[in-house]
């Protein structure tokens, strides 16, 4: 293609030296990827191991860079979008991000958060080496050490642990993306029963609602196919798998389907529905009800599907037994149950007009099997009884039959690949009631907000307790409680903070080490991005680059930025460690299966498991490469185009060997366990739920002692209207939305994501602004059960009125001595009295700063937003061990002390708050003598003899 002929203006311009000499030397332009106009195109795989274009900044001079373009997944949040790095051949740096075309969930598209990548890998703040404490914990003095130092450091207190028996004080707690088992193998290994996330403060209230129905924990919705989409909350621009979700829900608005989301405030997402439902936070099961009422009422109802794959026997037989056992009467009682969920009485509770509750009940039943939901944090996070908001919206699901359909609802399970390991461990010998208490039998999973409160309590220690990508000083409600419990040596005597990042809870650790970021470390990732299944390869792509070159590379830290590991190869070497011997058994879970006796390396392990992912070899095998080397050139393999109906599978002659119906019931038995049922004459898997169908009926909540929950329905959260006393300022603050941009607590050293977004002003409605005589950035204290924040308003219709919100992914901060994270971060003082008291105050905003990156000096953003999470109690949902984020404020205008981004709490104060609500509690034993249900899913699995109390509840 020619060159564009310059203008007459522009060649005077030239001649006359008002601009360079664009045209002086020029060359031809490099060959074209698209037709002139379409940027959608991407280098073609043949040429990324020679990729050519021009660079960018050198504009306007013609300069060409040449290119290895490797393939890995973003680590920005957990949709694990593809990526591809861009390796300058002749600098041996990563450039530049861009999409993965090969990525079967992001199809080469990416949100602001993968291309950011590369602010967070040149991050002129970031930990290049293994850093240990100097003097007392949270003084911020460091001093550098080797690899091999840090290794046999902790090895030897993990070993002297086990030795001791000591296995519930070795602990590692996860923050996020997890790598698909990888850590849960590790520990096994060790035999420990140390596995902690944060799902409490996350997922478990929607978990649990899920689970109830049909054992499956998590939601996947066919968005693409579907003809009514309902969202609890923004999912399509700022939630879980938001940009594979986005995409493929605008692709099923452009094919005629309705959008409704359910949310207070009008988000982007709202904004781009056909319905925008404004509920009042915790009032969503009331709404979800009634539309199911209507569905009922009208028969829009699918019958085959509540006929075949609903325990409505198992209901009638236990809420009325004296009616007769046939569907008509399952359907009679479903509408006597539901009677009072009217429309005028889902209007009542939450404010949406029962006109529109109906409307839209109508649209979903008449979708039919072609209904998609989905619900995460949100509501179900947010509220007392908040896990009623995802039972009932599955509910729904149920009734119109779109269980597993096209354009329906499946199971997360169905579209998500669950590697084969070349060892598993045994379950863990132990039961650690720091992560699962008896109080949270049924909690989903871990309880890990209340670890400062169990240790204060002297329920426990942890000798050895590793933070991974993990910061709950500032993520996790009651973050000072957090500070005391790391600062105390009783409680934890060493804390290993695994981080791309610095962060505030490391702060207070005493080694920091640093591990690689999306493009630096090894990982596996499956995600439910849509009705299919795929797997993805999070690789280094330096240690790839140096591949292809020819050079070897053993650990990946020798090609990483300065020494940046990664967690993979970490943990392999810390194992091999902890047992020298092979006296412990560790030892064995790390051996190679391709050479006996020898320690397994990183390829290995992935070689494994990629020689059993189904069709990958024979994918490979086309195309001449061993599977490894497959998912090096691509990053991801496609095993599912389509992901339907996987309960209707039909049991294996093998499968059905040796097997039983159990007598009085469908189910199939095999070695006393459940391996099917029966419906329509066939032999199937259905669900992993002890009637293997989806239980309208929870047997499971009458037996550990909730029986008025036993079908779906609505609990009136702490937050209702009812417990606020409106003449005294009180409100209900939404703090669990998040800006599409940022990233929990890992967008912090991304430049370009902190310049989009860095505050998080107070959202509030006219009328109640009115009411308070505040203005757009006026000061306002909002004062907590333990505490108070001040931050400014912002006056926006885009609120519901009665009901104030704020964004909490900002309010990053760092003390004098703490060092990262300045494009985000004010530098704040913290004073403690002793007793419980804890306050913060702002020194300063955000502001430049001299360093290697040209971009510090030019910060013009001063506000670094403020740190509200750290002023909640902590509000333990006693069903689900939920944390309920939704806060009852207290709106005061400022005293005249308060300054922007003041913050106190009393930790005391904050542990009688705890007691308060672990008395709502009905703690284990359940039947039998269980700690737990054993058709419960736990993250690590202990041996089933752990499941059961002895007598004296021990």
């Amino acid at each position: 293609m020619t060159n564009k002929q310059p203008s007459f203006i522009e060649r005077m311009a030239e001649k006359l030296g008002l601009i360079p000499d664009l045209q002086q030397n020029r060359e031809p332009d490099l060959e074209r990827i698209a037709p002139e106009g379409e940027l959608t195109q991407f280098p073609p795989m043949e040429q990324w191991d020679d990729w050519t274009e021009y660079e960018a900044t050198e504009h306007p001079k013609r300069v060409k860079r040449n290119y290895a373009i490797v393939p890995t997944t973003c680590f920005n949040c957990e949709s694990a979008c593809g990526l591809t790095a861009y390796v300058d051949k002749d600098s041996h740096e990563i450039r530049k991000f861009e999409g993965n075309p090969y990525h079967p969930g992001s199809r080469g598209r990416n949100c602001a958060k993968g291309p950011a990548t590369i602010n967070q890998i040149t991050d002129p703040d970031r930990i290049l080496y293994p850093l240990k404490r100097v003097g007392e914990r949270g003084e911020g003095q460091w001093e550098r050490v080797s690899w091999d130092e840090v290794l046999d450091d902790i090895a030897g207190r993990i070993r002297k642990a086990l030795q001791e028996k000591r296995n519930n004080e070795v602990a590692y707690h996860v923050g996020r993306p997890g790598h698909e088992g990888y850590a849960n193998r590790v520990l096994q290994a060790w035999g420990v029963d140390g596995h902690n996330s944060h799902t409490n403060i996350c997922s478990s209230g929607a978990r649990f609602g899920y689970n109830l129905w049909y054992g499956y924990d998590r939601p996947s919705p066919d968005h693409a196919n579907a003809k009514f989409i309902l969202l609890i909350s923004a999912h399509l621009e700022s939630g879980h798998y938001f940009n594979p979700h986005a995409q493929r829900i605008i692709e099923a608005k452009m094919k005629g389907a309705k959008l409704a989301t359910m949310d207070p405030r009008l988000s982007n997402t709202a904004s781009m529905s056909d319905y925008w439902l404004p509920t009042y936070p915790g009032s969503e099961a009331a709404v979800l009800l009634a539309m199911a009422k209507i569905i009922l009422d009208e028969g829009l109802y699918n019958r085959p599907f509540l006929e075949n794959w609903t325990n409505w026997q198992a209901y009638l037989q236990a809420r009325h037994p004296e009616s007769p056992v046939v569907f008509e009467t399952y359907i009679e009682k479903m509408q006597e149950e539901y009677a009072e969920y009217t429309p005028a009485f889902a209007e009542k509770e939450s404010g949406v007009p029962a006109a529109r509750v109906e409307e839209v009940a109508r649209a979903i039943g008449e979708a039919g099997s072609q209904f998609a939901s989905h619900n995460w944090r949100s509501a179900a996070s947010g509220n007392l009884g908040g896990w009623c908001v995802s039972r009932a919206l599955h509910f729904l699901t149920v009734l119109t039959g779109s269980v597993g359909t096209k354009g329906g609802t499946s199971p997360n399970k169905w579209n998500k690949f669950s590697p084969q390991f070349f060892s598993t461990p045994p379950g863990q010998k132990f039961w650690n009631e720091l992560h699962f208490p008896n109080e949270y039998p049924l909690s989903f999973f871990e309880m890990s907000f209340l670890l400062p409160h169990f240790l204060k309590e002297g329920r426990g220690k942890m000798d050895v307790y590793f933070t991974r990508v993990f910061n709950p000083v500032w993520t996790y409600p009651d973050g000072f409680s957090w500070m005391e419990a790391l600062m105390d040596k009783n409680m934890v005597n060493m804390h290993i903070a695994l981080t791309p990042t610095w962060n505030e809870t490391a702060f207070f650790a005493d080694y920091v080490l640093p591990m690689g970021h999306s493009a630096e470390r090894h990982d596996l990732n499956s995600y439910a991005t849509h009705s299919g299944m795929w797997i993805a390869f999070r690789q280094p792509v330096l240690r790839e680059a140096a591949r292809r070159a020819g050079k070897n590379v053993e650990f990946t830290y020798e090609v990483n930025p300065g020494e940046v590991w990664e967690e993979d190869e970490f943990w392999i070497e810390l194992s091999w460690r902890i047992d020298p011997d092979g006296s412990l058994g560790v030892r064995e879970h790390f051996l190679s299966p391709y050479r006996k006796g020898e320690k397994i390396t990183i390829d290995e392990y992935y070689q494994y498991i990629f020689e059993r992912t189904k069709g990958l070899p024979e994918a490979a095998k086309k195309e001449g490469l061993t599977e490894l080397d497959y998912m090096r050139k691509y990053g991801a393999f496609e095993i599912e185009k389509r992901s339907y109906s996987k309960h209707i599978t039909e049991l294996t002659p093998e499968q059905l060997e040796g097997s039983v119906r159990e007598e009085g019931t469908d189910l199939i038995k095999k070695n006393d366990k459940t391996i099917g049922v029966y419906v329509d004459g066939k032999a199937v898997v259905g669900f992993p739920t002890p009637s293997r169908k989806n239980e309208f009926y929870s047997q499971t909540m009458v037996d550990w002692g909730w029986p008025e929950y036993a079908t779906p329905t609505y609990i009136k959260s702490h937050i209702h209207p009812d417990t606020l006393d409106k003449e005294k300022g009180e409100y209900c603050l939404v703090p669990t939305f998040r800006l599409p941009t940022l990233i929990h607590s890992r967008s912090g050293n991304a430049k370009w994501l902190a310049e989009i977004s860095n505050r998080n002003p107070i959202w509030m409605h006219p009328e109640d602004a009115s009411r308070w005589g505040f203005q757009t950035g006026d000061l306002v204290r909002l004062n907590t059960d333990i505490g108070y924040f001040v931050d400014k308003v912002w006056v926006t219709q885009a609120m519901k009125p009665g009901v104030i919100a704020c964004s909490h992914h900002l309010g990053r901060w760092r003390r004098r001595q703490d060092a990262g994270n300045r494009w985000a971060t004010n530098t704040v003082n913290i004073n403690h009295d002793g007793k419980g008291g804890w306050k913060m105050s702002t020194l300063s905003g955000v502001k430049p700063f001299d360093s290697k990156d040209a971009d510090s000096k030019r910060i013009f953003w001063t506000d670094g937003g403020v740190h509200q999470n750290i002023t909640h109690a902590v509000h333990p949902d006693p069903i689900s061990g939920m944390h309920c984020w939704h806060q009852r404020v207290r709106i005061e205008r400022p005293h005249a002390d308060d300054n922007y981004g003041d913050i106190f709490v009393d930790t005391a104060k904050a542990h009688e708050n705890y007691k308060e609500w672990l008395k709502m509690t009905r703690p284990a034993p359940g039947p039998g003598g269980l700690r737990r249900p054993l058709w419960f899913n736990r993250p690590l699995r202990p041996q089933e003899d752990l499941y059961y109390l002895d007598e004296s509840g021990e």
